[in-house]
């Protein structure tokens, strides 16, 4: 079993939003929480593609690794494993998509997120963050998660998360469904009780997955690792 651990966070997130799970970590494993592109104090900023995190990966010097991430960070880990399977241990997907498979819907997200990345940079940040936090999503986070993951956005800049939506978004990503079957290694699903499309969705992605696992985090929403880190850990163990 590998010991270090790498965590991709989620949009408008940053590397540091694991802090908690690394932290119930430390003592067996060495855990990477790159602030991936558009985020936080990520020098490689521009472009923020999906093959840009796909190479951060690729050139670590660790020979193999545990990958985990979460929505956002969730797709990015998918396709890097897949594009990495000799690197990648064991995978861990949480509140994670592999795309949207209808063309039609796909074309409407990405005109979507065009949208609000118009509107993220006329706006700034602080004015979207407020629209963020208030998504259905987020709901069930009690306020000290809430304020922590607040604080955490606000080392984001509106340019950056505006080219992570325009460059990363699932309306640009290209459906990953039809290749799940590829994926050798263990898989493991991890969506939150009170998060039902996500737990759809895992269930769905379970019935492809050769090695899957899949875990209910009790009590949760969509960002279990905010809510549960200590649950979540437990899992990467």
């Amino acid at each position: 079993m590998p010991t270090e651990v790498v965590l991709l966070h989620g949009f408008t997130q940053t590397g540091r939003s694991w802090a908690p799970v690394a932290a119930a970590l430390a003592e067996r494993y060495r855990c990477f929480m790159p602030d991936l592109p558009g985020h936080g104090d990520a020098s490689w900023r521009r472009p923020a593609t999906f093959g840009a995190v796909t190479a951060y990966l690729a050139a670590l010097k660790t020979e193999r690794f545990v990958l985990c991430g979460y929505s956002m960070g969730g797709r990015l880990a998918l396709q890097a494993a897949l594009a990495l399977p000799s690197r990648v241990e064991r995978l861990v997907l949480i509140g994670a998509s592999p795309g949207i498979d209808d063309p039609a819907e796909r074309a409407q997200r990405r005109t979507t997120d065009d949208v609000l990345a118009d509107r993220i940079e006329a706006g700034g940040l602080e004015a979207f963050l407020d629209e963020w936090g208030e998504l259905p999503l987020f709901a069930s986070q009690p306020p000290g998660v809430a304020r922590a993951a607040r604080e955490d956005r606000l080392r984001n800049t509106a340019p950056g998360l505006a080219a992570a939506l325009r460059g990363m978004g699932t309306g640009v990503m290209e459906p990953l469904w039809g290749r799940l079957g590829e994926l050798g290694m263990p898989v493991t699903l991890v969506a939150g009780e009170h998060d039902e499309k996500f737990r759809a969705i895992a269930e769905r992605m379970a019935r492809t997955i050769p090695h899957p696992s899949l875990i209910v985090v009790q009590g949760a929403g969509h960002a279990a690792h905010l809510e549960r880190p200590g649950y979540v850990a437990d899992i990467l163990r």
